[in-house]
């Protein structure tokens, strides 16, 4: 902002539509030049009116990806290599935390030419809303979407414990935002086929049962209950008279 401008309008909440504006700065206005007073008998006028500048401002502008579907989780819950299974995205995949450094698209194709789009995000961590990890930067990406996929690892290699995992990416969640925290979301116990312990599988259920969220258990490494997930995410995200 330069001098006493005025602050501009805010920029519109409310969902995109088809031919939405939103005046940043006005524009300036010109008046009469020294053209306008030419005459025969006065060719060279340098009379002139005087015009008005714009406005001028500085914005920064945030790009939001447009997807149906949001994966969130931990680091190496799953997420990468869920959406190269069940779409033809080919994120960075390996065993290692933050493999993921930017947001990856997919598009999944189900029968009937019908499709959804999602967003596999860099995982979260705890302390993620106060900018641990890389994972909080990227959550606006997600903001739009119809539907978060929780993806909780269950296998017995982390050591971890999956319930808290849990708990600590929906407070992360709801820590970044309330509105984010509230969408709807289906929960996913990933890595089944390494899990042998079913008191971590089970744990998980009953929390999701807690809050009453859908539940299913997949493992995509031998694919088990990938298309049972889209099913189930299409029912979500796709218009009732197209599924």
């Amino acid at each position: 902002m330069r001098g006493n401008t005025p602050e501009p309008p805010p920029m519109p909440q409310s969902e995109n539509h088809t031919g939405q504006k939103w005046m940043a700065a006005k524009g300036g206005r010109g008046e009469k030049g020294n053209a306008r007073y030419a005459k025969p008998w006065h060719q060279a006028p340098t009379e002139h009116e005087q015009g008005f500048p714009g406005e001028q401002r500085l914005f920064r502008l945030e790009l939001k990806l447009l997807a149906d579907v949001g994966l969130v989780g931990f680091p190496n819950a799953g997420k990468s290599t869920l959406i190269s299974r069940i779409s033809a995205a080919s994120p960075k995949i390996a065993d290692y935390p933050f493999t993921t450094l930017e947001p990856n698209l997919g598009v999944v194709q189900l029968p009937n030419e019908r499709s959804f789009v999602v967003a596999d995000i860099p995982g979260l961590i705890e302390g993620a809303h106060e900018g641990h990890g890389l994972g909080i930067q990227f959550l606006r990406h997600i903001e739009r979407t119809r539907l978060l996929v929780h993806l909780v690892d269950v296998s017995d290699i982390t050591g971890r414990d999956p319930k808290r995992d849990f708990e600590i990416i929906q407070n992360e969640l709801a820590s970044y935002s309330e509105e984010l925290a509230s969408k709807p979301m289906v929960v996913v116990a990933s890595k089944i086929d390494a899990a042998q312990d079913d008191d971590r599988v089970n744990a998980v259920e009953a929390i999701a049962n807690e809050h009453g969220l859908p539940f299913l258990r997949i493992s995509s490494a031998t694919g088990a209950g990938l298309d049972e997930l889209k099913r189930l995410v299409a029912e979500r995200v796709l218009p009732a008279e197209n599924n």
